[in-house]
């Protein structure tokens, strides 16, 4: 399985977890771009991890050409010296170099082309993470319009319903009403208090020996002089 494989099976779980518990769009993009940098990461480590493996394999292969060489030079040497048998040993021991550095090799060049595979998931990931870098602000644009349409959508809705001004008028004419009862029951209560009655008896007479005196004003001021 590719990185991108991982990386993606591991975003479509995360974000579907987030749908499905109704997360704010806004930390879903969020949280996807935390884990795509995480993933990142990840296979940095992991490509740095086959990239030191190659380098091994290749100093491996090296070392072992090198004995096979050697070995091969030993046992001219000892063919030359008069000793078959030590020129057959070092011919033996070339042979398992040669091998070993065969086999190196062959592994460094299935590594290698692993290396060059995880290099160009790498920079595929990273140029998929610029992208979403770049779409974030747009897309937290657009679920904060799209959550402020719905508000307004909603309200719209209730008003439409009758629910606002229904609710507004229901409370104005529970407010009317309280204030009748509160004026019903001071009128009672004034009207149920002798000392209150006696008193508004007495402001009346003021009131009317005062619009007595107005009128014999008024009426002396406005006849002819002799």
């Amino acid at each position: 399985m590719t990185i991108l494989d991982r990386l993606s099976r591991l975003l479509r779980a995360n974000v579907n977890d987030m749908i499905g518990k109704a997360e704010d769009p806004t930390k879903i993009i969020d949280q996807t771009l935390l884990d795509m940098r995480e993933a990142y990461g990840e296979a940095r480590t992991e490509v740095a991890g086959a990239m030191a493996q190659s380098a091994k394999l290749q100093r491996e292969a090296d070392t072992n050409g090198k004995l096979a060489a050697e070995y091969g030079d030993k046992a001219e040497q000892a063919l030359r010296a008069g000793s078959e048998d030590l020129a057959r040993e070092a011919l033996r021991r070339k042979q398992n170099y040669t091998d070993l550095a065969a086999g190196f090799s062959a592994q460094l060049t299935t590594t290698s082309s692993t290396v060059d595979s995880l290099k160009t998931q790498l920079r595929a990931l990273e140029a998929k993470i610029d992208e979403m870098e770049s779409r974030r602000q747009l897309l937290v644009a657009r679920a904060q319009t799209a959550n402020a349409s719905g508000a307004l959508e909603k309200a719209s809705s209730f008003d439409k319903a009758g629910g606002a001004m229904s609710a507004f008028d229901d409370m104005e004419r529970k407010v009317a009403g309280m204030e009748d009862r509160n004026n019903a029951s001071a009128q009672l209560r004034d009207e149920g208090d002798i000392d209150a009655q006696l008193k508004n008896l007495g402001r009346d007479k003021t009131l009317d020996e005062e619009m007595a005196a107005l009128k014999a004003k008024v009426s002396g001021s406005s006849e002819p002089k002799a």
